[in-house]
């Protein structure tokens, strides 16, 4: 059964680019109010410019505390509610564990997940005493399929999915539907800063998937209220064979995973 997603508010992180840009204006299009926030405002006002009907644009850094509760209390006071939390905000970086500073995971950790930690944190509140809502929190396959030179990112994803995982069960009753989406390698800017030397690119630009589809899938866990939805589908293969035959996989599969 899909939900009709006219008039529902959808609070997007990481709003100015990418992914979150495309489901932006797919919600608008279905009727849909998205909420752009992300730290580059610049950006997020050139994307509104290109969204038609009701939309919003807020500066938002999702690791300060303090303007995550700002904005948030800005767009309840505007709207009187947030229907939907796209937490989509992060970012990757490609390096062998014994060249990555403490730093690179303490930055990491704080956008992918405690990002995701923060906005919950703070639209949970309106959502319990409405009695309904939904938080979708982008992870990704390297949360369920680690590989090298991707300790940090594949840590943060996977703390993600223990987050979705866990809030899931503890709002089981509520109203409240918490999803999962862990896309496998996507065709965005996300690899300029991930794979700089576009090595990793090349070797799987085969395997990556355009940006409208993993938007169109996104808005479908929104519509359906799916708990979780691995992309691509033959990735959803592979990681259930490698939770069943971990070293198998690791023999079979390692030298073919590990492309960066």
């Amino acid at each position: 059964m899909r939900v009709a997603l006219s008039d529902k508010v959808v609070l997007i992180t990481g709003a100015s680019s990418g992914i979150g840009a495309l489901v932006a204006k797919l919600l608008a299009d279905k009727g849909a109010i998205p909420v752009l926030t992300a730290r580059s405002r610049d950006r997020m006002l050139k994307l509104s410019a290109s969204i038609q009907g009701e939309h919003a644009v807020y500066e938002m850094d999702v690791t300060s505390d303090e303007q995550v509760k700002q904005v948030v209390s800005q767009v309840l006071e505007r709207y009187g509610k947030i229907d939907v939390l796209l937490n989509n905000a992060g970012y990757g970086e490609f390096i062998p564990f014994t060249e990555a500073r403490i730093a690179d995971f303490h930055e990491m950790m704080d956008v992918n997940f405690m990002g995701a930690v923060r906005c919950t944190q703070a639209v949970l509140p309106s959502m319990l005493e409405a009695g309904r809502g939904h938080i979708v929190n982008v992870a990704s396959m390297a949360g369920k399929m680690a590989t090298a030179k991707s300790t940090a990112y594949s840590a943060t994803k996977h703390a993600i999915l223990g987050l979705t995982n866990a809030l899931r069960q503890e709002l089981r009753g509520s109203g409240i539907a918490v999803s999962a989406v862990n896309p496998g390698p996507i065709d965005t800017p996300f690899f300029d800063r991930a794979d700089p030397d576009g090595n990793y690119v090349r070797n799987v630009k085969w395997f990556m998937m355009s940006p409208d589809k993993v938007a169109k899938a996104i808005l479908g866990v929104i519509e359906r209220r799916k708990p979780e939805l691995d992309l691509p589908w033959t990735a959803s293969i592979g990681v259930k064979f490698m939770q069943v035959f971990p070293r198998i996989s690791d023999s079979l599969f390692g030298r073919f995973m590990n492309k960066k």
